[in-house]
């Protein structure tokens, strides 16, 4: 197993509903497959449970808790609660994000701005934080981040493009100022993926049918024709928290199907 003996938090573990599996439950499960203990953390602790429920039915161990990832003392306590229940901390997966009400910069709202950026960039700036610390100690560690690439590609989504962009910067400063320690920091960039966020968020958002919005976005994808799905976010992810990742820190890596590669 390539978690083996690993404790994992990985942080937006619950879901939108919907038909398909989101990002931070696929991450969740296939940690705990891979044989990490996971610390199943979500706003909404019945999709946590929901994660945590999956997990155990499969064999694997996972606990849920119930966090606001925006707010510093919930950070505290669910890297305390990981460190309580497993004794340790060797894996964070910052997962969670936002693009609700975002715009082009002349109609987007200060108070958008504002909840995009908590969201998307104070999350993974508070949850890092308090790990480090305890990996510090421990002398090692990795740090999954789930970007964008709307952070290096074209987008009208000021505010997320922006604050996705601040993700990898931070990403790269913390692999920079922690690699001495023996800790890897790196960020996942997924393009159009077939998630309930992207697809049934977006799809009652904007009021667009579901199944023509599928269309579009897979019409948009060089790979194959077809969005990603969580799993593949989930291997990238997989990789880059496992040993055999152990010379990789710093890396911003595209999960996209060859959207990023239009760039230049």
């Amino acid at each position: 197993m390539r978690l083996a003996g690993k404790s994992a938090i990985v942080v937006g573990a619950g879901q939108t509903p919907g038909d398909t599996m989101g990002n931070g439950r696929a991450a969740a499960i296939l940690f705990a497959r891979e044989g990490a203990r996971v610390l199943a953390v979500d706003r909404n602790l019945e999709s946590a449970e929901q994660t945590a429920a999956m997990i155990r039915a499969e064999g694997g161990e996972c606990a849920a808790h119930a966090a606001d990832a925006t707010r510093d003392e919930d950070c505290r306590g669910f890297v305390a609660a990981c460190v309580g229940a497993y004794g340790r901390v060797d894996i964070l997966h910052n997962n969670i994000g936002t693009g609700a009400g975002d715009s082009s910069l002349s109609r987007l709202s200060e108070e958008s701005w504002d909840r995009i950026f908590q969201v998307n960039l104070k999350s993974v700036f508070l949850a890092c934080k308090h790990v480090l610390s305890i990996m510090k100690e421990q002398r090692s560690g990795a740090i999954v981040n789930v970007s964008s690439i709307a952070s290096i590609c074209a987008t009208p989504l000021m505010a997320y493009k922006t604050s996705k962009a601040a993700v990898n910067a931070l990403t790269q400063g913390l692999a920079s100022g922690n690699a001495k320690y023996g800790i890897r920091v790196n960020a996942i960039l997924p393009g159009l993926m077939n998630t309930p966020m992207a697809v049934e968020g977006i799809s009652k958002a904007r009021g667009i049918d579901k199944g023509d919005l599928i269309r579009a976005r897979d019409a948009m994808v060089p790979l194959g024709g077809k969005m990603g799905t969580a799993w593949d976010v989930a291997y990238a992810a997989l990789f880059l928290a496992s040993d055999e990742a152990k010379f990789i820190t710093g890396v911003l890596l595209p999960v996209d199907g060859g959207q990023s590669a239009r760039v230049g």
